[in-house]
């Protein structure tokens, strides 16, 4: 295991090592993937705030800073990440530690990402070290960023597969004075996918929308309290007509529960496999017909389907159910995993546009080999 102290450290390393590296900081998502084989980069001391203007909504922090820091320091100053960075160490039985850097390359947005937009919106610079050992930054601290390639953008979602993400900034927002949950129990899928499609098109302004087949859908609204109470009732007329059970209030910090689970898909826990999918929410009620999985539930709207199933779900059954969208395999014994083209496989063209942005920062190819292959 090699352990750098810093930025320094970590461009050394590379460029004066030949041995393939698996970058590594909380390790909570180390399962995520292919297996890697390969020389564990820790990167774990490059920890730490490094610069916060509440004011100007902008938080730099080195990219092995724990998320739970970086959320305790922005909820001091009423404010948050708005994409909402769900933990899925719960669903990947993992103990390691979900980090800032960690969630900005994995691309992973929570509940909100429908209204809020994805990690990479708010993903405004970063340092970083190429696999070539060349350190680099992108983007800066403001939000129209015009300067040469939105590399931001770029690196998140690539899963340490191009560069060691050393240093980040993201934008920040504020929290809200109230958040409120209307929970509606016993609603069949086809019910429960008009229901958040209805409600996500109204005026109410609902941020998040769920359905867990044991529990209901769960429409969330956030704001001032008067402004949250007035588009709850609001809401409520929305979905009489359409016959919804009798339904229930989340407050405060149970609501925030609900969603933390949901984002982290905690339901699906004791599944050993798990996928993760995205499609029109409109395909959603089909997909899970011709699936039939043994569990699952639907966020954004019905935009994203989590699976948990056995060895029945294999690659080829579940992506030849789908009718458009992708598929991941977010959870799976390892063998399995290097077995499974976990990652949905991009088409021909963009296969060849992927394989040049790889050699461009990679061309030894020592960052994460096959992780995403």
């Amino acid at each position: 295991m090699l352990r750098p102290r810093d930025e320094a450290d970590v461009a050394e390393i590379i460029a004066t090592t030949s041995c393939p590296l698996e970058p590594v900081a909380g390790g909570s998502k180390r399962s995520v993937g292919r297996p890697v084989a390969a020389e564990t980069l820790d990167v774990s001391a490059l920890s730490g705030i490094a610069d916060y203007e509440p004011a100007e909504l902008v938080l730099t922090a080195r990219a092995a800073t724990p998320l739970a820091a970086v959320e305790r320091t922005l909820a001091e100053h009423a404010q948050r990440l708005a994409f909402e960075p769900p933990d899925w160490s719960r669903l990947l039985g993992a103990s390691g530690t979900p980090t800032i850097g960690g969630v900005l390359a994995a691309n992973l947005s929570g509940p909100r990402r429908i209204t809020a937009g994805a990690a990479r919106d708010h993903f405004l610079g970063f340092r970083a070290v190429s696999g070539r050992g060349e350190r680099f930054k992108a983007g800066g601290r403001v939000v129209k960023n015009v300067t040469g390639y939105d590399l931001p953008k770029l690196l998140a979602g690539s899963w340490g597969t191009l560069a060691v993400l050393t240093e980040v900034t993201v934008r920040v927002h504020p929290a809200p004075e109230h958040e409120r949950t209307l929970l509606l129990p016993e609603t069949p899928l086809a019910a429960a996918v008009r229901s958040m499609i209805g409600a996500l098109a109204s005026d109410c302004e609902v941020s998040a929308a769920a359905f867990l087949p044991r529990r209901g859908v769960g429409l969330r609204l956030e704001g001032f309290t008067p402004s949250v109470s007035a588009r709850a009732e609001a809401l409520l007329a929305l979905l009489a007509p359409r016959g919804a059970s009798e339904p229930l209030w989340l407050e405060g910090e149970d609501s925030r529960r609900f969603w933390r689970e949901v984002g982290g898909a905690e339901a699906l826990a004791a599944h050993p496999i798990v996928w993760r999918l995205s499609v029109p929410p409109s395909d959603a009620v089909g997909l899970i017909e011709r699936l039939a999985p043994r569990e699952y539930l639907l966020d954004w709207g019905g935009g994203l389907i989590w699976i948990g199933a056995g060895e029945e779900a294999g690659a080829e059954r579940v992506r030849g159910a789908l009718q458009g969208g992708h598929a991941t395999l977010v959870k799976a014994p390892r063998e399995v995993r290097a077995l499974t083209a976990v990652f949905q496989p991009p088409p021909g063209p963009l296969a060849g546009v992927t394989a040049r942005v790889k050699a461009a920062f990679d061309p030894a190819g020592r960052l994460n080999p096959g992780r995403m292959s």
